[in-house]
Order: structure tokens, then C-alpha cells, then sequence
């Protein structure tokens, strides 16, 4: 039991000086804590065992805004929304490129004449299809430190997306793969190139120009998913409406802001895709 104090004794948290952002942090905690009734629940389980009133929280230097129009939560908060922006735009660019990279290599096992790669190749895309993505984080962020491997969690978070995309990415190119007549691979052998010449310089050039829509379409897919990054310590967008949240904004409108922000992003892709499809797609 905790006995009565002998003393008064003043309390803080010491931040680094100009540290705003954790400061305001702190002092929106402390009295999100009040209004709930969690600052007064806390100090009665422990010193108001001996008899001692819960105080009034230290004063705030930030107090919760008031309901304003709806751009307030974009203009007040717009370092908050771009860090989160730029955050989400790395992950996906990142983890693009190492699905990208995985799911061509990937089809290429698919389709090679040796056993073991054709094995191997069905094996990854068919666990990774069917494993969901929140368990695929849970299995990197805490399996791979595990094996010694510790890295930021930023890598771990475009190690899990590109992993599960790059299955994706597989079917679509083993898909467009199989569009090219059968000849031509046969014609590319008459002339002694190998398989990944073959591959390479006759097959792929080809399945490219039917596979850009799918592509896209997975790609604008994985920006989408990158959101469950955020419930693993990453910075992303969609973990924005944390913070504003306990600042007392409206919750509706920061999730507003945040689905522009997504828009953004996969409308980007889209028009991206677009340009690629309209200069090597397939006339239709």
C-alpha cells in the first residue's frame, strides 16, 4: 500500500527545447485523459489509496480546436498529413519495385523447363495468394528479427507488401506470357538462344504489352494496402487520423482528407499506367 506523501512534490516531462510537436502531444494526452475521466481513475488506484484527492492536470499550452470548417483540419495539420502523404508514396514506389522484380522472376520459374524452379515458383505464389497481408506483417516484423535480421520497420513494411504483390504480379505475366504464339519461342530456339534469351528478348517484350492494365490495377491495389503499414509503428497516411483524433478534430473530416490523399496517389498510377498502355498496349 502506498502511503500518505510527506511532501508536494511538482511533477513533468522534460521534451528537448522546440520540440512543439511532442509537447502539444503531450499536453493533448493529458487532457484527453481528463475529459475521460482516465487522469482521475489512475491517481485514485494509486496514491488515492492513502487517502489522497486526485488534482486538476497541469494546464495545456494546446488546447483541442474548435469545430471549424472542414479545410481547418487540412491547413492546422498539413506537415502532419504530408509526412504521412510522403510516407505512404515511399512505401508504395519501394515495395512496386521489389514486386515488380519478384513477380517477373517469379513467372519466369513458372514457365522454365527445370522442375525444382517451376516448384518453387507455384509454392510462393500459392502461399502468398493465400496468406492474408496483416498475418504476412505480423510473420516479417516479428519472424525476421528472429533469424537475426533487424531492420527498420519502413523495410520490414516494403519487404511484406512486395512479397505479397510480387504473387500478383506473377499470374498477370505468366498470364501475358501465354498470349505469345507459341512459334515465336520455338523460332528464338531454332536460332540456338537459350531459355533466358528467349525469355528475355522475345517472350517477355511481347506479354509486356497485354499485362500493363493488370499491372496497374495490382499496383494501385498494393498503395491501398500499404494503409496496414501504420498499425506497425510506419509512418503512413492513414495512421494521420491517430493524432488528429486526439487533438479533437473531426474525425469524419480527417478521414476526408485522408481518402484525397489515396486518390492522389492511385490516380497517379492510373494516368501513369494509362500513358504506358496507350504508347505499347495492345490495340484493341
Amino acid at each position: 500500500m502506498v502511503g500518505r506523501p510527506f511532501s508536494k512534490e511538482p511533477y513533468g516531462v522534460g521534451v528537448p527545447k522546440r520540440d512543439n510537436a511532442l509537447r502539444f502531444a503531450l499536453d493533448d494526452a493529458i487532457q484527453v485523459h481528463e475529459r475521460n475521466g482516465n487522469w482521475r481513475k489512475a491517481y485514485e488506484a494509486t496514491l488515492g489509496l492513502s487517502g489522497v484527492p486526485a488534482p486538476k492536470p497541469p494546464p495545456s499550452t494546446a488546447t483541442a480546436p474548435a469545430e471549424g470548417p472542414p479545410m481547418d483540419v487540412l491547413t492546422q495539420n498539413f506537415s502532419l498529413y504530408g509526412k504521412g502523404f510522403l510516407g505512404t508514396v515511399e512505401l508504395t514506389v519501394y515495395a512496386s519495385l521489389l514486386a515488380l522484380a519478384l513477380g517477373i522472376l517469379m513467372a519466369a520459374f513458372r514457365v522454365a523447363p527445370v522442375a525444382s524452379l517451376r516448384a518453387f515458383g507455384t509454392a510462393w505464389v500459392t502461399v502468398l495468394r493465400n496468406t492474408p497481408l496483416t498475418l504476412l506483417f505480423f510473420a516479417v516484423m516479428l519472424g525476421l528479427p528472429r533469424f537475426g535480421l533487424v531492420l527498420p520497420f519502413t523495410v520490414f513494411a516494403v519487404i511484406a507488401l512486395g512479397c505479397y504483390t510480387s504473387a500478383f504480379i506473377c499470374e498477370a505475366v505468366r498470364a501475358g506470357i501465354n498470349t505469345v504464339p507459341v512459334g515465336q519461342g520455338e523460332a528464338a530456339r531454332s536460332l540456338g538462344m537459350t531459355f533466358d534469351q528467349t525469355l528475355s528478348a522475345v517472350v517477355l517484350p511481347q506479354a509486356f504489352r497485354s499485362v500493363i492494365p493488370p499491372i496497374g490495377s495490382t499496383l494501385i491495389a498494393l498503395a491501398k494496402n500499404s494503409a496496414i503499414a501504420g498499425s506497425f509503428s510506419v509512418t503512413e497516411l492513414l495512421g494521420t487520423y491517430k493524432p488528429l483524433n486526439e487533438r479533437g478534430y473531426s474525425i469524419i473530416w480527417s478521414f476526408v482528407w485522408i481518402a484525397a490523399g489515396y486518390l492522389i496517389i492511385t490516380l497517379a498510377i492510373s494516368a501513369i499506367f494509362f500513358l504506358l498502355e496507350r504508347h505499347w498496349g495492345v490495340q484493341r
